[in-house]
This record gives C-alpha cells, sequence and structure tokens, in this order.
C-alpha cells in the first residue's frame, strides 16, 4: 500500500508547479489595453508604466507621455485587471484529500487561534498554479476545523516556499460560529431541520474562551499559554475576527459578541441570510465574504436564484462585499473566481462593481489594499492581460501575468495536456 501512495505521489510532484519568476529588472510599459482599475473606473486606451514591482505611472494613452521603458508590451485590442483574490482557501494545505499525509488544513482541538496555516502552506501544489491562468494571484490561506481554527495568512501565488509566498502574515482569527439548528438525513434527502438544543451552550464556550484569554493577556502570569497569547490581535485590534456563520441568528449574535466584547475588526464569511440583516452589518462596519455564487438555495422554498442575487443585495446596502469560495471541492473550483463575479454581474451589478468584489473589496477586507486590489500609481504591478472579458469564461484567455513586476508562467499540467494532445490531433489530420 506504501509503494502505491509513494508512486502517486510522485506523480503528483512530476507536475510540480513552475518555477517562480525572478525579480523585475527591466522597466515594462504595457500600451493600449482596455484597463479595469478595479475601483470602479476604467480607462479605455491606457498606459501603464511597471517599474522596480510597482506600477510607475497609469493613465490614458491619448494625454500621457510615455518615457522610454526597456519591454514594451501592446495590448491593443485586449483588457487589462489586477490580480484577482481568492479569500478564504485552503489552496496549498491539501493536495490529496485521500492521501492523510499530504492534508494540512486543520489541527485537533476546539479553540486553536495560535495555529499558523501559513508554515503549512505548499508553494509547490499542483493546485497553486491553476489559479493563475484564470488570473488569480493572490490568496488567503485558512484553516479549518474547530471552533476557532487559527490564524489565516494572505499569499503571492508564484513563489518558492511560504517566506517568499506571504503578504500579510497571521492578519486574521478565524471563528466558526455554532449553529442554531442542525439538518436530519443525506445530502440528497435534507430530512428535518431541528433547533441545536447545544447552540446557548456553545455560545458560552466562545464567550467564556475569549474572557480567558482578555484576563491572560492583562495579568502578569508567569505560565505561559499560546492560545491566549494568540488572541492579542484581535483583542488589540490590529488583526481581523473572520466569523463563518449564514444564518440570520448566527449572523445576529455574532455582531452582539462584536458589541459586547468591543472587538474592531470582523468580516462575517458565508453569509448567505446576510442581506435579511444588513442593516445591522453596515451600522457595525462589518463586511461581508459571501459564499460560493454557484450553488442552490439553502431552503427548497427560496428563489432558485437567491445566490445569484446574494451580492446585488448587500452592495445596494452599502456592504463591503467580497467572494469567496469554500464548500465541495474547494481548491480546484477557486479558479472560478471570476466567473461568480461575472454571474453577480449578470444578476444586477455593473461589471465593474462586480470585479471589485474580486479584487479592491476583497483587498480591504484582508487589509491589503494599500498594495494591492486596483491599479494604481505605486501599488504593487500584480496585475494580468486577458484577449477579452475576464468574467466571461468564454473570453477569459489570458496572454500575460505579473506578481509584483514579475511575469509569471501561466502553464500548468492543463496546458500541457492541452498543447501535448493538440499535437496528436494536427498529426493525425495531417497524416490523412
Amino acid at each position: 500500500m506504501k509503494k502505491y501512495i509513494l508512486l502517486l505521489l510522485m506523480s503528483c510532484l512530476a507536475f510540480a508547479q513552475q518555477t517562480p519568476a525572478s525579480k523585475q529588472t527591466k522597466s515594462i510599459l504595457i500600451m493600449g489595453g482596455k484597463a479595469h482599475l478595479g475601483n470602479g473606473e476604467v480607462i479605455e486606451n491606457s498606459l501603464i508604466s511597471i517599474i522596480d514591482g510597482k506600477i510607475g505611472a497609469i493613465g490614458d494613452a491619448r494625454v500621457m507621455k510615455p518615457m522610454k521603458h526597456d519591454v514594451i508590451i501592446d495590448a491593443s485590442g485586449k483588457h487589462i485587471y489586477p490580480g484577482f483574490i481568492a479569500p478564504n482557501a485552503t489552496l496549498g494545505l491539501v493536495e490529496i484529500d485521500a492521501v492523510r499525509a499530504s492534508d494540512d488544513e486543520s489541527e485537533m482541538g476546539e479553540f486553536n487561534p495560535h495555529i499558523r496555516s501559513l508554515i503549512a502552506y505548499n508553494t509547490e501544489s499542483i493546485l497553486v498554479e491553476t489559479m493563475r491562468p484564470n488570473g488569480v494571484l493572490l490568496a488567503q490561506i485558512t484553516p479549518r476545523g474547530g471552533r476557532i481554527s487559527g490564524t489565516s495568512s494572505v499569499v503571492q501565488l508564484d513563489a518558492w516556499n511560504w517566506e517568499d509566498a506571504v503578504i500579510k502574515k497571521d492578519g486574521g482569527i478565524h471563528l466558526y460560529w455554532p449553529r442554531s439548528y442542525s439538518r436530519s438525513g443525506w445530502w440528497a434527502e435534507p430530512g428535518n431541520i431541528e433547533p441545536n438544543k447545544k447552540y446557548d451552550d456553545q455560545l458560552k464556550e466562545v464567550q467564556e474562551f475569549y474572557d480567558n484569554a482578555s484576563a491572560y493577556l492583562k495579568s502578569s502570569n508567569s505560565k505561559r499559554d499560546i492560545p491566549y497569547e494568540a488572541m492579542k490581535g484581535i483583542i488589540s485590534g490590529e488583526k481581523t475576527l473572520f466569523v463563518h456563520a449564514n444564518g440570520e441568528k448566527e449572523i445576529i449574535d455574532a455582531v452582539l459578541f462584536k458589541i459586547k466584547n468591543n472587538i474592531k475588526n470582523m468580516t462575517i464569511v458565508g453569509g448567505y441570510y446576510a442581506f435579511k440583516v444588513a442593516d445591522l452589518l453596515k451600522e457595525n462596519n462589518i463586511s461581508v465574504l459571501l459564499r460560493r455564487v454557484h450553488d442552490l438555495p439553502v431552503l427548497e422554498d427560496e428563489d432558485v436564484n437567491l445566490p445569484y442575487k446574494n451580492a446585488k443585495l448587500l452592495v445596494e446596502k452599502g456592504i463591503l462585499v467580497g467572494l469567496e469560495n469554500s464548500g465541495d471541492m474547494e481548491r480546484m473550483q477557486a479558479r472560478n473566481l471570476p466567473f461568480y463575479a461575472g454571474t453577480c454581474a449578470a444578476w444586477g451589478l455593473s461589471k465593474e462593481e462586480a470585479l471589485k468584489l474580486i479584487t479592491l473589496n476583497t483587498a480591504k477586507i484582508l487589509g491589503i489594499d494599500a498594495n494591492y486590489g486596483s491599479l494604481e500609481s505605486g501599488k504593487s504591478a500584480t496585475l494580468f492581460i486577458s484577449n477579452g472579458d475576464a468574467l466571461d469564461m468564454r473570453t477569459n484567455t489570458i496572454t500575460k501575468a505579473f506578481i509584483d513586476g514579475r511575469e509569471i508562467s501561466l502553464e500548468s499540467h492543463q496546458t500541457e495536456l492541452y498543447e501535448r494532445y493538440k499535437g496528436k490531433y494536427e498529426n493525425e489530420k495531417s497524416n490523412k
């Protein structure tokens, strides 16, 4: 058995991530493309100067006079976007679900704020390289399991190791809020929905842990408690508390928890019924990372199109909204993030407002908007060029991509297979 597992792992390693690009040494000028800035604005005929990994200048080609650059890229007729950001992702934490040795997304125990997903992140995961050809260039690597699963970090998806990849280290702690109900039956026959009789006790456990951590941090106890120490950033406001909750009651209780404990930064992750309490979220400055758009409604008597409309309902209420992709087959489906945004555009949002869901809005939620999330002078040159609309799977064909000014490889196992079989059928056709 061990022999077969070893062979399986070796076969995966044979298609390891492409060699990371070297640091930018030559200045680059991208001319003529339609630049979607990620902040709601568009420049129809743009000039973008990239120097030392940063956007040196960006503007309208009709009024800007370009300086001399080492490399000129003609993007006429093409579209330019900031790199898309995948929040609440487990990329690089699991390689093969059936191989336990490659699964490092969760730890034992209920309260693990000290667990750092970053140091488990595998930059050479075969799934990481499949994100880049669709424009997903950044991700928030998030642990799973337990009531408090640990801390997340933001990484760029072209690196030798986690030290090279990290953009924001240990920026958030993830609390999986108790459910107020339980569901019997299996997925094909959901069965009955019943109240969770342990809900109040589970809330008390969460509050008790927070109280104990707060008391510990105020004391001069010589005995070190690492989990309590990890809560310091939440209590001080330096870190964001990401609360995973979908139900209306759960979200309300999470907001009350924020108010009671004077938590400065909170984001609801999932937020399926967040639109029902949008005013409460707005009043308390709470953002939402909205659950997977391409999904069925939670209840069978709901509007079948509710998952598509959800983003619009929240944006109209003034909520800061991003899109996340947790759920079944989440790692391989993370590359579909731009098409989730495209669906939101088809169901009420403008194209540029939908683009913000996976660029600047998410960057703001993750606290990286000073350098990422939009195409602006002085920000990181993390962007890509597409032949067409990147939110449309029919036209999302990326020709070049850059992370911090480094032109990265867009090859993957899939592109290798495409070229292999394309050559096979072309040879067969020519031999007839």
